[in-house]
């Protein structure tokens, strides 16, 4: 009778920056089989520094956090320690975070309300050479991939020190579309646009959203409607 080789557990490394969420990540994996956690980071640089102490497997990395972000964290870890891969475990699934994310090298890209059996296919599969993504964010691949139109290009010179993400916001706020319909554009929540909203704003100084239009066009962000804008 042949006895069937015993396999090791995938060794695991978790960074998240709020406590309770890292521990309670930590606690779920402790249940699930295949997965033994090695230890936790509160930021990027702590990641760092215990991949090179441990040399996880795995590390299950969260995107934004203090002093070192998921992304620089993910290309430190992937350029100096090429035998750690990275999967990405945050809340956001917008293009800002999930393409950085990418290039940098993480294999995998889960979102927090993903489970534990969603958690154990992602990490196997990145250590077997595969992908490890959710089936939303392969999706939001392939609806990317499959476009073809290129994102539309707005001024090169970003006013008030608005970020791209911002200023596509502004643009789509200047054609009218309500705050669910911009999330449905550019597929993210209400929330996290809500979030670059209230950034905007206090970046410019402006008060409503009709101030916002005639920011947009008075800095040529968009192009105003024939006759101009009074």
């Amino acid at each position: 009778m042949t006895q069937g080789v015993e396999t090791k557990p995938a060794r695991v490394l978790v960074v998240d920056d709020q406590t309770v969420v890292r521990e309670g990540i930590v606690m779920l994996l402790g249940l699930l089989p295949g997965l033994e956690v090695v230890g936790a980071a509160g930021d990027g640089e702590e990641a760092v520094r215990l991949v090179a102490e441990l040399a996880p497997d795995v590390v299950l990395m969260d995107l934004r956090m203090p002093r070192c972000d998921g992304v620089e964290a993910t290309r430190r870890i992937r350029t100096e320690h090429p035998g750690t891969q990275v999967v990405v475990l945050t809340t956001y699934a917008d293009d800002d975070s999930l393409f950085p994310a990418l290039k940098a090298g993480a294999r995998g890209y889960l979102t927090k309300d993903a489970g534990g059996d969603e958690i154990v296919r992602a990490v196997h599969s990145v250590l077997s050479g595969d992908a490890g993504l959710s089936p939303s964010i392969q999706r939001r691949l392939l609806e990317r991939l499959s476009d073809p139109e290129p994102p539309q290009k707005v001024s090169a010179e970003a006013p008030d020190g608005l970020t791209a993400r911002e200023i596509e916001v502004l643009a789509l706020i200047a054609e009218g579309l309500s705050n669910q319909e911009i999330a449905r554009r550019l597929h993210v929540s209400t929330a996290t646009v809500k979030t670059h909203i209230n950034n905007l704003f206090a970046k410019t100084g402006l008060k409503d959203r009709a101030q916002a239009v005639r920011y947009a066009y008075t800095k040529g962000l968009v192009r105003p409607p024939t006759g101009g804008i009074t």
